[in-house]
């Protein structure tokens, strides 16, 4: 009975050797075991994506351009998985559109007031967005204003930018006490203030988001355009602090010629001006643009967005219609869901090239091609005009129709739905 027991004996030094060598191998190298169990070859990658723009439509799945892990400011909730509100179709709701009166709105632009310029039908006004297979969620003034509390949302661009500021606070305003609201101007800059939230919404003029002699806020229809290369802080100082950014920029570009393109100061006498193609003039304000973005807008608490083109309806032949038409006297949707007009595609092209390389967290809004489909929700001869109409004109409203810009209520309170999803349910 000895002889098992001394085997015992003897086997325990080597037994508490083998143990004490493990247990200072671990000790010693105990941060690179670390390291590699932690390794990503033993667990999940989270591959970043960068959804970018098709060349034909725009079709954007997820808008983010480059989704994190970490949480997004501004979040209360996501949409349902694989749900792209930008893909689907308009549906006539007599109930719960249009979401305020014209009338019940006094920020309204004149230019904008179609009813009150004796626009016959008001149609456009029902017309309600459904993506395929999910829902946008229903805007809810009262959150809006309970997660700007203390915030300031800026958009930032021409006077199609201008219109979704306008149709954000219609939307905001009715929930707010008559003397706890404000709005003023300041040259570029109007500011609606929202008193008993401490929040702000703001517009800014700035069409080509660069410097140019267009900046005037009131007097810039000049056909001769000139855009100052690489030049944004005389506008920029003016969107620092800013928490919410909607950046737009487009309809300014398109002059069907060369953008002339300005180096040095707009002082200067001569001035050094040169020629540059359209695109390249595009790339280069976007790219000043996401520079300023990169430095000055902080990824973790605020939120950077970029409208994509707005469409114009100059020619209804591209729709199938009168050769000599335009959108004066439309009055539904377009219901070709492959219909695209002319809406630059190098344009857009440019637009995917810049905001599918950045690194920068930035939503874009692609509200293209939904609205490339709305031939019936221009302003047309319906607006205060800008200079008195002449009997040649008024013989042929088609002639003075305004294609470019949209009736409030209408086409752009749904960009701003598309923009509540995508802020607080990216």
């Amino acid at each position: 009975m000895k002889a098992p027991f001394s085997h015992r004996k003897r086997s325990v030094p080597s037994y508490l050797f083998t143990i004490s060598f493990i247990i200072f191998v671990i000790f010693l190298y105990g941060e690179d075991f670390t390291c590699i169990l932690s390794s990503p070859f033993l667990g999940s990658q989270h591959a970043e994506v960068h959804p970018r723009l098709r060349q034909q439509q725009l079709r954007q799945k997820q808008g983010l351009l480059r989704e994190k892990d970490e949480a997004v400011a501004f979040a209360v909730g996501k949409m349902a998985e694989g749900c792209d509100v930008f893909e689907g179709e308009w549906v006539y709701d007599e109930v719960s559109r249009p979401q305020y009166a014209e009338e019940e709105c006094p920020y309204i632009q004149p230019q904008l007031t179609c009813q009150a310029h004796g626009r016959p039908d008001a149609g456009y006004q029902h017309w309600r967005w459904q993506p395929h297979g999910c829902s946008l969620p229903s805007f809810n003034a009262t959150l809006t204003l309970e997660m700007l509390r203390g915030k300031r949302m800026l958009f930032v661009g021409d006077s199609l930018n201008r219109g979704q500021f306008v149709s954000m606070v219609c939307l905001l305003h009715r929930v707010i006490p008559e003397n706890a609201k404000s709005m003023e101007t300041f040259d570029s800059l109007t500011v609606f203030t929202a008193k008993d939230y401490n929040a702000t919404i703001e517009f800014y003029w700035a069409p080509f988001l660069v410097e140019s002699n267009s900046d005037n806020a009131v007097i810039h229809r000049i056909t001769d355009r000139i855009v100052r290369a690489g030049s944004i802080m005389k506008h920029a100082r003016y969107w620092k602090g800013a928490d919410i950014v909607v950046f737009n920029t487009y309809l300014w570009w398109m002059t069907g010629q060369k953008m002339k393109i300005l180096r040095g100061s707009f002082d200067a006498d001569p001035k050094n001006i040169t020629e540059m193609v359209t695109e390249d003039g595009y790339r280069l304000a976007l790219g000043r643009m996401l520079k300023w973005v990169e430095k000055h807008m902080d990824p973790h608490t605020t939120r950077v967005f970029f409208a994509t083109m707005s469409p114009s309806h100059e020619s209804s032949k591209e729709w199938g219609g009168d050769p000599d038409g335009n959108c004066y006297n439309e009055t539904t949707p377009i219901k070709d869901p492959t219909y695209w007009g002319s809406t630059s595609k190098s344009m857009m092209q440019v637009i995917g090239d810049v905001f599918g390389a950045t690194k920068e967290p930035i939503t874009l809004l692609n509200i293209s091609q939904l609205s490339e489909y709305r031939k019936d929700a221009h302003t047309q001869i319906y607006k205060k005009q800008w200079s008195p109409l002449t009997t040649e004109q008024l013989a042929n409203p088609r002639s003075y129709a305004d294609c470019n810009h949209w009736c409030l209520p209408g086409l752009q309170d749904t960009w701003n739905e598309l923009l509540y999803a995508k802020l607080f349910f990216p």
